[in-house]
């Protein structure tokens, strides 16, 4: 490849190096305003709320043992087994998560093979075994390998919730991940770079968005003691006291409480779309669309039960209870809504997913922006004194070929900016250390050429020989010292938390960009200058 096609692609590759940092700007404040767009901050250089959230592991437990008493019951008619009752126990705490059981009383002794046969085979989570003293009443227990699972998944349902609502707010690069110990904490680190307020956004991750569409069976009642005295002070089996949730913020007149059944209809694992509409009248809500088989078994009930009522319940509060006029399939509407933004919200909660658990605050902070900007006028008054004392070691010890490897460094610091800018990813203080790092490695890369070809000038060889011989015999050693480099930095971005990362993704892309410099960039700079000479009898290195 010649000299002129090699200075054409360098050209090139700076130009769009530079156009992807700053873009097209008409105005020296727009210039400084692409810059802050294209290059992302994290949060320790913008600013921003870094929050620490505990799942509530055990409500999953509780959910899980729930479907599962749901689903026994049903095979145990089929398969012709009485029973008096089924019910579970109620772990309040993370720590208490691993006590879920499920007692099943008043099964004959004549039917026990068969009821130890139908839970190995269609609940082959849980573990079968006598309550102690009794002959008539079994016990179920999650397996430990299930529990660990259930925890796990959990955690993972969680994250990935929490990231698809923020991600629908249009927040840019939230940091969301698992911190502490995986077997005790279930703790969620969330890092939001450039929200100072973060009370819309904790609002949107605190809301469980659990939607059922549940019977009722009694009510509306004005407290929940009307509803108890009706039933003689006991709540009946396999039901629930909820309230409607008040039409305004703090509105806490009309209180209605209602009796309805503890298993739902359709759940909003049966949704299939959300969005914000409105009704007749104008007023805001949040129209759902039921998947297949939620359809499916809503239209039966709903064909069914025509004349009686039906509560939307969000988040164990009943946002209305209508009564079904006619067979409905697919589709409902969450009414009651204050504003757009409250029906957008709810919309975007039901679309992400319901989380599995409860979660709690654990931490909170903001990071003003202010010591983002003290951080990077401390870093560029580190960094400055320590590129200029290079840049001269460079050119003292180099001379003219100093020259060379200075220009390679800042065109490898472009590059670096403009990876960042394209891939999306985030600056961070780990990050600034990554690209000094890369600085190091450029010079080293720069040092490991000339010294190779001064080697070849002392061992008599002509100057063009001796350029050709020293790229060529470096070129293997740093592509050496780059790869296992980079093998290091996945190893630190599959395992590593999130400063870690980012300090392994600046120095991949570092990395990446100082392998076209140091040996691309900087012996077209060696050729075209030794080009220009008529007689190339001595070399400045």
């Amino acid at each position: 490849m010649s000299v002129t096609t090699r200075s054409i692609i360098i050209v090139i590759v700076l130009a769009l190096t530079v156009v992807l940092i700053i873009g097209f700007p008409t105005s020296p404040q727009q210039l400084v305003d692409n810059i802050r767009k294209n290059v992302q901050l994290g949060l320790d250089l913008k600013g921003g709320s870094h929050l620490v959230l505990q799942v509530q592991v055990q409500d999953a437990a509780r959910a899980e043992a729930d479907r599962t008493i749901e689903s026994l019951k049903e095979e145990l008619r089929k398969a012709n087994i009485d029973w008096a009752d089924i019910s579970r126990n109620s772990p309040e705490t993370v720590a208490q998560t691993d006590s879920i059981q499920i007692t099943l009383k008043g099964v004959p002794p004549a039917k026990v093979g068969d009821l130890r046969a139908l839970v190995v085979e269609r609940f082959p989570s849980w573990l079968l075994s006598l309550v102690p003293g009794s002959t008539t009443d079994y016990r179920l227990n999650l397996k430990p390998s299930e529990l660990i699972a259930l925890k796990r998944d959990t955690i993972e349902r969680s994250i990935q919730t929490i990231e698809n609502r923020i991600n629908g707010l249009g927040l840019t690069e939230p940091t969301i991940q698992q911190r502490g110990r995986a077997d005790a904490d279930y703790e969620i680190l969330v890092q939001l770079p450039g929200v100072d307020d973060p009370a819309r956004v904790k609002e949107i991750m605190r809301t469980a968005a659990m939607l059922e569409l549940t019977p009722v069976l009694d009510g509306p009642f004005p407290s929940q003691e009307a509803l108890l005295a009706k039933h003689g002070g006991v709540r009946p089996l396999n039901t629930k006291m909820l309230r409607m949730a008040p039409r305004s913020e703090g509105s806490e007149s009309g209180e209605s409480w209602y009796l309805v059944s503890a298993s739902a209809v359709v759940t909003g694992r049966d949704l299939r779309n959300a969005r914000p509409s409105r009704d007749e009248m104008g007023r805001w809500e949040t129209g759902f669309m039921l998947n297949r088989d939620g359809a499916r078994r809503f239209g039966r009930y709903t064909e069914s039960h025509v004349g009686e009522r039906l509560a939307i319940v969000l988040d164990n509060q009943i946002k209305s209870a209508p009564v079904i006029q006619n067979r409905i399939e697919d589709s409902g509407r969450i009414t009651g809504m204050r504003d757009q933004q409250d029906a957008s919200d709810l919309a975007l909660v039901l679309r992400a997913g319901s989380l599995p658990a409860g979660i709690v605050y654990r931490e909170e902070r903001t990071v003003g922006p202010s010591l983002g900007a003290d951080s990077i006028r401390q870093g560029v008054s580190a960094g400055l004194p320590g590129m200029l004392a290079v840049v001269v070691a460079m050119l003292v010890y180099y001379t003219t070929a100093g020259i060379n490897a200075v220009l390679a460094l800042i065109l490898n610091a472009v590059i670096l900016l403009a990876c960042l800018s394209v891939s999306g990813a985030v600056l961070t203080l780990p990050g600034i250390a990554g690209v000094i790092l890369t600085i190091g490695m450029g010079v080293d890369s720069n040092v490991l050429i000339f010294e190779r070809i001064r080697e070849e000038l002392r061992a008599g060889k002509g100057v063009l020989a001796a350029v050709d011989t020293g790229f060529s015999k470096a070129f293997l050693t740093i592509i050496d010292t780059h790869v296992t480099t980079v093998v290091s930095c996945a190893f630190l971005f599959m395992f590593g938390t999130g400063p870690v990362k980012g300090f392994a993704v600046t120095l991949v892309f570092g990395l990446i960009a100082n392998l076209f410099t140091a040996v691309f960039v900087s012996r077209t700079m060696f050729d075209w200058s030794l080009g220009r000479q008529r007689r190339v009898t001595t070399l400045s290195i």
